[in-house]
């Protein structure tokens, strides 16, 4: 319970009126498009919007031990051999803000997957709080299922067209958690860039370890992009974080980024810090380059 009450913390950030577009317009309708109920309105102002021109983007869907997951995919067009990044969502599921992120990776040529891994617990879109969402779907995701399923979304994209020799991971706020987890759990993993995600907490039968108990033995560079303001992450935890990552040998490491508090890249909240954003971006694909993913 006190690591929902951290990540509700973290995400309960004031939004801003969505510029008078119709609230029905944005929510999350289907894989990728629209918006979760519990983060409206929507700061239309600053959401980014990258177009799928030269791209093939869309929903496929993936068996996991007789359960249908579906992927957001988004690939240039007609390549194969591509490098491959896996995107991993907020509590939030894959909606716009995900697939747009994926669609970004795809316009610089690698084939990039974000797979709903709330499908067995529930549609995260249809909620219309963050403390519902984090009671209702969170709290009964088994972090071994994710695991599984995230092996399973390899498994696919080196099937369809993905060389995961060249295997990346990215995720934001509960995306960033699960980007240190399983960079630790599959040796196939290049790099992985870790915007917010938890570091420490309880741990329990579904969530046996955390970031910060695997970090002595990470053999993958993650690098962690955090913000010194973030309410539900505070600094101590990163030191603590780091602490534990000095006993290992993964080359890992941290930008702390001053002025910003949680959720900083989401352009579609009041959370967004464009400068900041930018350069999280930028050292996202820089790590990715130097650590063989593109």
């Amino acid at each position: 319970m006190d690591n929902l009450k951290e990540d509700f913390a973290s995400l309960v950030a004031k939004t801003p009126i969505s510029d008078g577009v119709d609230r029905r317009g944005f929510l999350k309708t289907a894989l990728g498009s629209g918006f979760a109920a519990a983060v409206l309105p929507i700061a239309a102002h600053s959401a980014v919007a990258t177009d799928s021109k030269g791209l093939t983007v869309g929903e496929v869907t993936i068996n996991v031990n007789g359960q249908a997951v579906p992927v957001y995919r988004a690939q240039p067009a007609g390549k194969t051999n591509l490098p491959v990044v896996l995107v991993i969502s907020e509590i939030f599921g894959v909606h716009e803000y995900i697939a747009d992120v994926a669609r970004r990776f795809a316009k610089l040529g690698y084939l990039a997957l974000a797979p709903e891994l709330f499908v067995r617990q529930g549609d995260p879109g249809s909620y219309g709080t963050i403390a519902e969402l984090q009671k209702e779907i969170i709290s009964k995701v088994p972090d071994a299922q994710v695991m599984t399923d995230l092996d399973a979304v390899v498994a696919w994209a080196r099937a369809n067209g993905g060389n995961t020799d060249k295997l990346g991971i990215t995720g934001f706020c509960w995306g960033g958690r699960v980007t240190w987890l399983y960079s630790a759990h599959n040796p196939k993993v290049k790099a992985g860039v870790a915007w917010y995600g938890r570091l420490v907490g309880n741990n329990n039968e579904l969530t046996p370890k955390n970031p910060v108990d695997i970090a002595g033995k990470l053999k993958t560079p993650v690098l962690g992009l955090y913000g010194a303001q973030d309410g539900g992450i505070p600094v101590t935890t990163v030191v603590q974080m780091q602490d534990a990552l000095s006993k290992g040998g993964s080359k890992s490491e941290f930008v702390l980024f001053k002025n910003s508090g949680h959720a900083f890249h989401a352009d579609y909240r009041a959370s967004y810090v464009e400068a900041d954003a930018k350069e999280g971006w930028q050292r996202c694909l820089d790590w990715f380059k130097a650590h063989g993913v593109s």
